[in-house]
């Protein structure tokens, strides 16, 4: 039986998928199959952002179109039919889910019956408990839309939740809990406690406070409103919210005084003085940060100031659109900001806010939800971020020229995975994560000249290299290249790991680990393992990345290390030492050296479940494995898999992520003293923000 929740609001504009981004984002941590549904679309024509939003997270097979019950239309035709058409599609994913989320109607449209009643009455014949969202701001005008609207008081909300509550008993609807989106933080338990005496006394009742850039658009939504066109900057920092408007039509002279954080700047076309002001003020780094420039008015600028635009080489963005001052502003200030659908770092506010707020256990308590047996991609993600946060580890970050690295950066900061430094000049990394649209506010940013540590780093830099004649001048100039500074701060325990690799390759990432780090006492080589999240469990693929060819004794060592992997991440080790032979059946060198490292491991570690050498079908399939190993506790159910050499275990796991759709995570290095991980040079910000959680887990385990 599936386990499903209908969120839905009193009102339009309350921010309920922000509230269902983080329920679903709940459940998948718990279940294995979560689908979302919405009952109501505007249109079938036009994509619903918000589901296509939800989509792009939930773990059950269900596409866009089967996501959707009825249009506005329909309703408005004939409520009883779409009725019977909405409880008819949700049934249909239902029965292919875990746990659904159920999206109620956004209040854009009125239909026959009260809008709220409809949807209490859906929730009602769905069988599904309702999540109400009341809105915690005064107002839907210009002022609500820039984030400033007035905090609604307490008393309001308990009236708000009485006349809610009413139409949902009225229709039959069991309200489970109610939310308070944008919430006045300064009166939360007041508004909390408000609320509660207004609905029965089991509702669970939770405030999450309001965050200005959840409400914020984007620059790309301000030039899509405005019909505008980029003429000048970097097409990526279109991303970055607009907190603000500052109408330009005054002299330069008066402008820069009245420039504010964040803002975006609407400057008369031909006033080009003014912008090229505005330019300078915002590289200057003395005047606010704005988030960019609109031209209104339909001027062409004249050559001379394009070259000398392109000159400055200024990243921000200068939209130009053919609007008046009047038409161009009103457009702005009645733009909306799209949750996740604009900027990462609105997802990741989102959610670090629903963390916070909401009491998750509880609610997956009253829903009656328990921890699956399957294991999928997301959850396993899940669980590595929650590990992570819970260990507190300090992670270095050496590339902070990289625009993935500061985007993970972020993220990873908004929900408190851990404690970061970011390598680079601190003035350019900061104003390329303000451009970008990002806080990183609680990282430190540290230069690798910074000459304090460069000379402390260069002295222990030579002490542990003098056998290799390194003198205090070779190695005052070392210890500046990003990865020997970020290794040098994990020796001396300045942080507890690092991560690099996303723009350097994989030797220039772990050569400084080898000289200065070094290997664990027991372990003879460092070596690489890949957790392949499939799509109901998680194996471990290794050496994937660093041995080309290993001896019997190193393939030995990198089954051990690897094994040790996997009980580190919660994986109960099988190892499958895998050849192109099973058992005694093949001869030759290749496979020789598969079945003396398989005895080398059972000599070394007796308990340990190990079998080899093995094909891959027999150790991953129980059939095959019944035919041609029974009896053997490791095939057909192995979870780690121990490649013959380099070449068979890389393209062995990229056919895999390709064909399977797994996931995979790494490469994740084993037999260092202290975590050093590598990433692939094409990571994407997820990767990233998976490798510092396994990093920061690898710390803990130390």
């Amino acid at each position: 039986m599936s386990h499903s929740i209908y969120i839905t609001s009193a009102e339009g504009h309350t921010g309920k998928s922000t509230v269902a981004l983080g329920v679903l984002e709940l459940l998948s941590r718990s279940v294995g199959r979560v689908g979302v549904f919405r009952p109501i679309a505007r249109s079938t024509v036009e994509k619903d952002y918000v589901l296509e939003l939800l989509l792009g997270r939930v773990t059950a097979p269900v596409e866009y179109e089967e996501s959707i019950g009825v249009t506005y239309d329909d309703v408005h035709a004939d409520p009883d039919a779409a009725l019977s058409t909405i409880v008819q599609r949700f049934h249909a994913v239902e029965a292919r889910c875990d746990a659904v989320v159920v999206l109620g109607s956004d209040f854009t449209d009125v239909s026959s019956p009260t809008e709220l009643g409809y949807n209490a009455r859906i929730a009602a014949n769905l069988g599904a408990p309702v999540l109400l969202v009341l809105g915690g701001r005064i107002g839907q005008g210009l002022g609500e839309r820039l984030g400033q609207a007035d905090p609604r008081p307490a008393d309001d909300l308990r009236q708000l939740a009485e006349i809610a509550q009413a139409e949902l008993k009225a229709e039959h609807a069991a309200l489970l809990a109610v939310i308070v989106n944008r919430a006045d933080a300064d009166h939360e338990r007041e508004i909390t406690a408000a609320v509660r005496a207004a609905v029965p006394a089991q509702t669970m009742v939770w405030a999450i406070p309001e965050d200005p850039y959840l409400v914020a658009p984007s620059m790309r939504s301000i030039l899509e409103a405005i019909d505008g066109t980029l003429v000048s900057g970097d097409e990526k920092l279109l991303a970055r919210e607009a907190l603000g408007v500052v109408v330009a039509g005054m002299s330069m002279v008066n402008v820069l005084p009245r420039l504010i954080e964040g803002s975006v700047v609407v400057i008369p076309g031909d006033r080009v003085e003014t912008l090229l002001a505005v330019l300078m003020a915002n590289a200057s780094g003395t005047f606010p940060s704005v988030a960019g420039i609109v031209l209104n008015g339909g001027f062409d600028l004249p050559e001379p100031i394009t070259r000398l635009i392109d000159g400055l080489r200024s990243t921000l963005p200068v939209v130009s659109t053919d609007l008046g001052t009047y038409e161009t502003t009103v457009r702005i200030t009645s733009a909306r900001g799209r949750l996740a659908a604009d900027s990462q770092r609105k997802y990741d506010t989102a959610l670090a806010l629903f963390e916070l707020s909401v009491d998750g256990l509880e609610l997956l308590e009253r829903l009656d939800v328990s921890r699956s047996n399957v294991v999928t991609p997301l959850m396993f993600e899940f669980d590595l971020l929650e590990r992570a946060r819970a260990a507190d580890k300090h992670i270095v970050l050496p590339e902070g020229d990289d625009d993935r690295i500061l985007r993970a950066a972020a993220t990873l900061l908004a929900r408190g995975v851990a404690r970061l430094t970011i390598l680079g000049e601190p003035f350019e990394v900061r104003s390329r994560a303000i451009g970008l649209g990002l806080d990183l506010s609680g990282a430190d940013v540290l230069s690798p000249f910074d000459d304090v540590l460069r000379f402390r780093f260069a002295e222990e830099y030579a002490r542990l290299r003098a056998h290799k004649g390194i003198t205090i001048d070779q190695a005052a100039d070392t210890v500046t290249d990003a990865s020997y500074f970020g290794t040098m701060m994990v020796h001396l325990g300045l942080a507890d790991g690092m991560v690099s690799g996303a723009a350097h390759t994989t030797a220039h990432t772990i050569r400084p680990a080898f000289e200065i780090i070094k290997t664990r006492p027991e372990v003879s080589v460092v070596s690489s393992v890949f957790l392949m999240a499939l799509a109901d469990r998680v194996l471990v693929y290794g050496d994937c990345a660093v041995i080309p060819d290993p001896t019997a004794e190193q393939l030995a060592d990198i089954a051990i290390s690897s094994s040790e992997t996997a009980a580190q991440f919660g994986i109960e080790p099988r190892v499958a030492m895998l050849s192109y032979s099973t058992g005694e059946s093949g001869t030759g060198a290749d496979v020789d050296k598969v079945r003396a490292a398989t005895a080398l491991v059972r000599e070394r570690n007796p308990l340990l479940p190990v079998e080899g050498p093995i094909q891959y079908d027999a150790a991953a399939d129980a059939a095959v494995a019944a035919s041609k190993m029974p009896g053997s506790e490791v095939a057909g159910r192995a979870t780690v898999f121990i490649f013959p050499d380099l070449n068979t275990g890389n393209n062995t796991y990229k056919a895999v992520q390709r064909s399977a759709g797994a996931v995979a995570i790494g490469p994740v290095l084993q037999g260092l003293r202290k975590p050093i991980n590598d990433l692939s040079r094409g990571a994407l910000v997820d990767d990233i923000v998976n490798t510092v959680a396994i990093t920061a887990i690898q710390a803990e385990l130390a």
